[in-house]
């Protein structure tokens, strides 16, 4: 399966030019370990030896493992000042409009700005495709994408979309933002670009400028595939890493162990010679499920996202806008708007499986972000150069860890 990133860099001939890049990943029957493309010398969370949880990824490790989801990048490069993207996730199927999914938004820390919030959580459903940008392009984002969704066809009598649009502010290494450098070819090459497969992570799409722990953030993703004994569900989670916080992994204090928090020197330590690494910023959450949910426990399901942020080190900061937004692809909770009547076969509260399906959202979670860590290179604009965690030494750290 091949996944598809549209890079854009500077400007020829006073038009934008496009490199597309297309990474091909082959896994044999049942790999679940490194399935996804990142950048030569970089590495996923199971290269490191990282697993969080006890229960086994899908064959990507990635969101795409919900089968039918899609997710394509566009990464926005521009001169010494646009470090910037779009990231795309389509739900199954391409009529979004009218056979919707049932879905849910969940904020843990509301500094931000999430569009079409507010009808996804009145109606419990999404009518469009989820995109991720940057703060200031957020609507353009929207704008393009609705142009794109109303000249499809069996569109021409719609007179009201909700377009679900998230966003991290990427202005330290995009010190541009203010031009919004998202134009709707970059939206619709995200859109058109989506597929199913292995999912690019680390410095791509509405990743390219992020920054996390202090530093460089990106695009990450990660699944779960349930035994059939808790009913074979599959969570996949995707992340825009942007935020900040004391980072752990699996347990291993990384971010006190190489002096890069928010509160060195406020502790004493003067000799770091750097600023404290800041906690603010923002990270969104996509996660998806087969698992046969409605609105309200996909609530219940998103609220599960945030503990495996918090495992992280993330304390929700005061200017972090840490959301998630969930949806179910099952066939059984669709809702086609043609329907007289909609009928939809839940997973019941009690028993092992609900339970089991939240567990997973946590454990992918966890391990997203990660990979959004590790697979993210070090990258350089006007704004300065953010570096790419030191994986050498996390290396290390994880070997000293209690066992």
């Amino acid at each position: 399966m091949i996944s598809i990133v549209s890079v854009y860099h500077g400007r020829a001939g006073g038009k934008r030019a496009l490199a597309v890049a297309c990474a091909l990943a082959v896994a044999a029957p049942g790999l679940a370990q490194s399935t996804s493309p990142v950048a030569q010398g970089r590495a996923r969370a199971r290269d490191l030896g990282v697993a969080p949880g006890v229960f086994a990824p899908g064959p990507w490790n990635a969101i795409t493992d919900v089968a039918g989801v899609r997710v394509g990048h566009t990464t926005i490069v521009e001169g010494d000042s646009v470090r910037t993207g779009v990231t795309a996730i389509l739900p199954p199927g391409d009529d979004w409009f009218r056979d919707r999914v049932p879905a849910a938004i969940v904020v843990g820390n509301g500094f931000g700005k999430l569009l079409g919030s507010t009808q996804v959580n009145e109606l419990g459903e999404l009518e469009t495709p989820v995109l991720l940008t940057c703060t200031l392009c957020v609507w353009r984002a929207a704008d393009a994408m609705v142009d794109w969704l109303l000249a499809r066809p069996g569109m021409q009598n719609v007179r009201s979309i909700n377009p679900v649009v998230a966003e991290t502010n990427d202005g330290s290494l995009s010190p541009a933002i203010r031009s919004r450098p998202i134009a709707p070819a970059h939206v619709r090459a995200a859109l058109e670009g989506a597929a199913a497969g292995p999912v690019a992570e680390g410095s791509v799409g509405a990743g390219a400028g992020t920054i996390a722990f202090g530093w460089k953030g990106g695009i990450g993703t990660s699944s779960r595939r349930l035994p059939a004994s808790l009913g074979g569900w599959t969570v996949g989670v995707l992340v825009q890493s942007n935020f900040g916080g004391v980072l752990q992994v699996d347990g291993a204090p990384i971010g006190k162990a190489l002096g890069k928090h928010p509160f060195v020197r406020a502790l004493g330590d003067t000799t770091r010679g750097r600023d404290d690494a800041g906690a603010d910023g923002s990270i969104v959450m996509v996660v998806t499920t087969d698992a046969p949910l409605g609105d309200r426990n996909l609530r219940r399901l998103a609220a599960r996202a945030l503990l495996g942020l918090g495992r992280t080190g993330s304390y929700a900061s005061n200017d972090s806008g840490d959301y998630v937004i969930a949806f179910s692809t099952s066939p059984a909770m669709r809702r086609n708007v043609a329907a007289p009547r909609v009928t939809t076969a839940e997973l019941p509260n009690d028993g092992p499986d609900l339970s089991a399906v939240f567990a997973a959202a946590a454990e992918a979670t966890e391990e997203a972000i990660y990979d959004s860590l590790f697979a993210a290179t070090t990258v350089t604009s006007r704004g300065g150069t953010v570096e790419a965690i030191p994986l050498d030494q996390v290396r290390a750290l994880l070997a000293r860890r209690p066992r």
